[in-house]
């Protein structure tokens, strides 16, 4: 299956606007219940933590959450990226 002119628009779209969401954040917050996955998934030390405060108290919620920053320029790839792909769509020729 080829891949035709507006799934190169579509996907040139969903890059420049993931780009342009990326600039506007400085940084976002992980969910307590991610964060603990992310912990599990690695062996990181937070994982034990976590898992001997649960048994203490196991109603609570796991107290860590992962304060992510993205680099600036995963931002400005992704722009440029998806610029570079609805061009490219707009050289294709039109279906049909």
């Amino acid at each position: 299956m080829d891949i035709t002119r507006n799934q190169f628009f579509l996907a040139g779209l969903v890059l420049l606007f993931l780009g342009l969401q990326f600039r506007a954040i400085d940084s976002f917050v992980l969910t307590p219940e991610f964060t603990q996955v992310l912990a599990e998934g690695t062996g990181h030390p937070l994982a034990s933590v976590n898992a001997a405060g649960a048994a203490v108290s196991p109603s609570e919620k796991p107290v860590a959450k992962k304060n992510v920053r993205p680099p600036e320029w995963i931002g400005w790839a992704l722009i440029s990226f998806g610029t570079t792909l609805i061009l490219h769509s707009l050289a294709m020729k039109k279906p049909g």
